[in-house]
C-alpha cells in the first residue's frame, strides 16, 4: 500500500479560492496577505503573481499531458 502524495500548498490554495467565495473575496482584495496567511512561499506567490499558467503548473507538479486542467484558471493580477 503506497501512501498518498500531499496536495502542494498552492495547488491547495488554488482549490480553496476556487470553492470557498470568502476565501475568494480575501485574494481579490489583498492577495498578498491571503496567501501569506495561507502560508504560501515566496516562490509560490511569485508564481500566482506571474499569471504564467505554466510555472503554476511546475511547481504543483502537474505534467504537461494534463497541463489542459489550468487553462480556465485565472492567476496573476
Amino acid at each position: 500500500m503506497t501512501t498518498p502524495k500531499p496536495i502542494p500548498p498552492l495547488l491547495d490554495y488554488l482549490n480553496l479560492i476556487d470553492r470557498d467565495a470568502v476565501a475568494l473575496k480575501a485574494h481579490n482584495e489583498n492577495p498578498q496577505a491571503a496567501m501569506t496567511n495561507f502560508g504560501l512561499t515566496q516562490v509560490e506567490q511569485a508564481a500566482i503573481h506571474s499569471g504564467d499558467k505554466q510555472i503554476v503548473a511546475d511547481i504543483i507538479g502537474i505534467p504537461n499531458v494534463q497541463y489542459g486542467a489550468l487553462e480556465t484558471l485565472e492567476i496573476g493580477y
